[in-house]
């Protein structure tokens, strides 16, 4: 079920960041505008309807300039992680992970600052692998027994 809502709004997000969709919102709002019933109404309705008009269309525009923002620092990130010779490639597409499955991972990272913490080695350079391979063995040992 939650896979499924994040799919549901992922897809709202593109629809709502989609210039399409603005050029249709851009055309609901020409058409109330021109229409009798906008031009009847007292002055202080018409500056709020004006205002709520600006707002909705500003919406869409808010929502395009943030995913391409969005998207632009992904890859950024999928770049500098997949560049760096001790980072996990794991990291790599995460955005497409659910909620679930990143809150796991930042418990790793929070395992991993323990282990810096307790070793006295808080420059060291370790990657989630790290954290990942010790659970393993962990397990492992614990199956033997």
């Amino acid at each position: 079920m939650e896979k499924s809502f994040e799919k549901l709004t992922e897809a709202i997000i593109k629809v709502y960041g989609n210039s399409v969709t603005f050029i249709i919102a851009l055309t609901l709002v020409i058409v109330y505008l021109s229409s009798t019933r906008f031009y009847k109404q007292d002055f202080h309705d018409c500056i709020r309807d004006i205002i709520l008009c600006i707002t909705f269309l500003s919406f869409f525009i808010i929502q395009k300039v943030f995913n391409k923002y969005s998207t632009v620092v992904h890859l950024k990130m999928n770049e500098l992680v997949a560049s760096h010779d001790k980072a996990s490639n794991r990291m790599v597409n995460i955005e497409g992970k659910t909620e679930k499955e990143l809150d796991e991972l930042a418990k790793h990272y929070s395992d991993l600052a323990q282990i810096a913490v307790s070793t006295d080695n808080i420059h060291a350079t370790h990657s989630i692998e790290h954290i990942l391979n010790a659970q393993q063995e962990n397990n492992e040992s614990e199956n033997k027994i």
